[in-house]
C-alpha cells in the first residue's frame, strides 16, 4: 500500500507538467486561430481598397483580395496544427492519399472555383456587363467570386449563380452587343399622383422605339426617392442601343414631363 501511494505522488508532478504543458499549447493555438483568422479578414480588406485605389479591373479584384484572404487563413492552421504538435507532413499527405474522396464529394464546389477562373482568365463579360443566360442568369453583373456570379435583376433583386451553371450553359452578353442604359428621373408635385403617373410612364417607354424590350431589358419605372418637403422623385430605367444613348435620355425626360403633365399629374419645377 505504501508502496503503490509512493509511486502515485512520484508520478503526479509530471502529470501536472504534462497536462499543464498541453493546456498551454492548446490555448497558444486557438489564439493563433483567433489572431489569424481576424488578420486574414483584415489583409482582404486591405488588398480590396489597394485594388479599388488602383482602378484594378473590377472583375478581377474580388477574386484576388479572396485568394489574398484564403491563404492567410491557410497559413494561421498550418501554424495552428504545428503548436499542438500535429505534424504538418503528415496531415498533407492524409490530404493527399484523400485528395480522391474529397474531389468527389466537393465535385461541384471545384466545378464552381475552376468555372470562376475560366470566367477571369477568358472575360466573356465584365462587371457592370448585361448578360442573359440559363434560369435566373440575367441581368446585371455586379461581382464575379471563388463559387457565384452576383448578378442584379430587372427588379433590382440581386440572385447569386453558381459559376458552372454560368460557364456551361451559352451567354448572351448584351453590352458587347452595343446596348446601354440610361436612367431618367422626374419629379413629381403630389404624392398621391404616383402611382397614375407610373402607369403614364409605364405607357410612354412601351411605346418608346428606341427602348428595348425583353425579359432581359425590360424597361423599369420605380419610385426612386421621397423628399422630405413632399412630392416623389420617379426614376425610368431603359436599354438603348449605344448610338441612341445621347439623344434619348434628354427625349426620355422632355416626353415624360410633357405626358404627365397632360395627364394632370403635376411636374415639380
Amino acid at each position: 500500500m505504501n508502496d503503490t501511494l509512493s509511486r502515485l505522488f512520484h508520478f503526479q508532478p509530471s502529470l501536472l507538467v504534462t497536462l499543464t504543458h498541453d493546456v498551454v499549447h492548446i490555448v497558444i493555438a486557438v489564439l493563433i486561430v483567433v489572431v489569424g483568422w481576424w488578420l486574414s479578414n483584415r489583409v482582404g480588406a486591405m488588398l480590396a481598397k489597394a485594388l479599388a485605389r488602383t482602378h484594378a479591373d473590377p472583375t478581377l479584384a474580388p477574386m484576388l483580395a479572396a485568394m489574398g484572404t484564403w491563404a492567410v487563413r491557410v497559413l494561421v492552421l498550418i501554424a495552428a496544427l504545428g503548436e499542438v504538435g500535429i505534424a504538418t507532413a503528415s496531415v498533407l499527405a492524409v490530404l493527399g492519399a484523400a485528395g480522391l474522396a474529397i474531389g468527389l464529394a466537393l465535385q461541384g464546389t471545384l466545378q464552381n472555383i475552376a468555372a470562376g477562373m475560366m470566367l477571369l482568365l477568358l472575360r466573356p463579360f465584365r462587371v457592370g456587363d448585361v448578360i442573359e443566360g440559363t434560369g435566373a442568369a440575367a441581368g446585371i453583373v455586379r461581382e464575379v467570386g471563388l463559387f457565384t456570379t452576383r448578378i442584379e435583376r430587372g427588379d433590382g433583386n440581386i440572385v447569386f449563380v453558381p459559376n458552372s451553371q454560368i460557364w456551361s450553359n451559352p451567354v448572351i452578353n448584351f453590352s458587347c452587343g452595343g446596348t446601354q442604359r440610361i436612367e431618367v428621373e422626374v419629379e413629381l408635385a403630389q404624392r398621391k399622383d404616383v402611382d397614375a403617373a407610373i402607369g403614364q410612364l409605364q405607357k410612354l417607354v412601351a411605346d418608346e422605339p428606341r427602348v428595348l424590350s425583353g425579359s432581359t431589358l425590360a424597361p423599369v419605372v420605380s419610385v426612386a426617392d421621397y423628399p422630405a418637403n413632399g412630392g416623389a422623385t420617379l426614376r425610368i430605367a431603359a436599354w438603348v442601343r449605344s448610338p441612341d444613348a445621347s439623344l434619348a435620355s434628354g427625349d426620355l425626360h422632355q416626353r415624360a414631363q410633357a405626358v404627365l403633365e397632360q395627364a394632370g399629374c403635376e411636374v415639380a419645377v
